[in-house]
C-alpha cells in the first residue's frame, strides 16, 4: 500500500481537531458526565471494521482521546494504508472511560471519511497500476478537512495536487476569459510570480494546446477533451516540447480513466475520490 501519506504536524491539525470536539461536547457530555463518576475505572474499547477497505486516519483517532485525556492508550492494530475485512480489529484504546466515550464519534467520523476517500482512491489507482500515468486529486474538498481529505487520497495511492492557491499558477477558462486570452495570462502572470512557481494551463481545444505551448507553459491540463483529441494533442505536445507534463482532467470515471491513460497523458485528475466515496463503516466496542 502506498507510503506517500504524509500528515501535517499536530501544531497544524489540533486546532481543528479541539474545534471539532468543541462542537461536539459543547457545554458537556450530559449521558457521560452523568453516567461516570470521577473516580471511575479506566476501561478498554476496539474499534471493528464492518466493510472491506483502507484503513486511514488511525493516528488522528488517537490524538482526538488523548486531547481529552493524554493518558489514553490507542495501538493500531491494522496499519495505516492497509487492507481491512468485515469483522477485523483495527484498533485497541485503553483509558478513562469518559475520554473514550466523549471521543468516540468525533474520533470515528474522521476515520470513517478518511478510511472511506482511502478506499475509493485506490480502487481508481488499480485501474491503471499497469500505465505510466498518476492519478491526482484536486482542490474539491470539504471545507476544514482539506488536509485529511488530501492525505486520505494519497494513502489510497494518488498524489497530491496543489493544496491551495498559493501552491501553483493554474490558469482556468475564466482566468483566460478575464485575461483576454491564453497568451496574455501566462505573460502578467510570468512577469509575477516568484521562482519556481510552475504555469500550468486549463486547455479545451487543439487550437489552446497549440497557444499554451507556445507560450511555453510547464503544465498543460486537457480538459474534457475526448480521448481522440487528447491523444492528438499529447502527440502535439510530445513533438514540440518533450518538458511540458500533460494532465488530463474533467468527468474522469472509473469506466473512463483506463482509456484517458491510454493516451500517454502523464496524471489525471479526478475530485470523484473524495467528492464520491462512502464513508467506510466502523464501530467501537466497549469491553469492560
Amino acid at each position: 500500500m502506498s507510503k506517500l501519506g504524509v500528515l501535517p504536524p499536530w501544531l497544524v491539525l489540533e486546532p481543528l481537531l479541539r474545534g471539532w470536539l468543541v462542537e461536539d461536547i459543547g457545554r458537556g457530555d450530559r449521558t457521560t458526565n452523568s453516567l461516570l463518576s470521577e473516580d471511575a475505572k479506566p476501561g478498554t474499547a476496539k474499534w471493528i471494521a464492518k466493510a472491506p477497505g483502507i484503513i486511514a486516519g488511525l493516528p488522528v483517532a488517537a490524538r482526538v482521546f488523548q486531547l481529552l485525556n493524554e493518558k489514553v492508550s490507542f495501538v493500531a492494530v491494522a496499519a495505516e494504508g492497509a487492507k481491512c475485512e468485515p469483522g477485523q480489529v483495527i484498533a485497541e484504546i485503553h483509558g478513562s472511560l469518559d475520554a473514550l466515550l466523549m471521543g468516540e464519534r468525533v474520533a470515528l467520523n474522521l476515520a470513517m471519511r478518511l478510511s472511506g476517500i482511502a478506499t475509493l482512491t485506490n480502487i481508481y489507482v488499480e485501474k491503471i497500476a499497469d500505465l505510466p500515468a498518476r492519478l491526482v486529486d484536486t482542490r474539491k474538498t470539504t471545507p476544514g478537512l482539506r488536509l485529511l481529505e488530501k492525505y486520505a487520497t494519497a494513502l489510497g495511492g494518488a498524489i497530491n495536487h496543489r493544496m491551495g492557491l498559493d501552491d501553483a499558477v493554474m490558469i482556468k477558462d475564466n482566468h483566460i476569459a478575464a485575461a483576454g486570452g491564453i497568451g496574455e495570462a501566462i505573460t502578467r502572470i510570468r512577469s509575477q510570480i516568484p521562482y519556481p512557481l510552475t504555469i500550468e494551463v486549463e486547455t479545451e481545444s487543439l487550437g489552446q494546446v497549440q497557444e499554451a505551448l507556445q507560450y511555453k507553459a510547464d503544465i498543460i491540463m486537457l480538459d474534457n477533451m475526448p480521448v481522440e483529441m487528447m491523444r492528438q494533442a499529447v502527440e502535439l505536445i510530445r513533438q514540440q516540447d518533450s518538458r511540458v507534463k500533460i494532465e488530463a482532467s474533467g468527468n474522469v470515471t472509473l469506466e473512463t480513466i483506463r482509456a484517458v491513460a491510454e493516451t500517454g497523458v502523464d496524471y489525471i485528475s479526478s475530485s470523484a475520490p473524495i467528492t464520491q466515496s462512502k464513508w467506510l463503516d466502523l464501530s467501537m466496542r466497549i469491553v469492560l
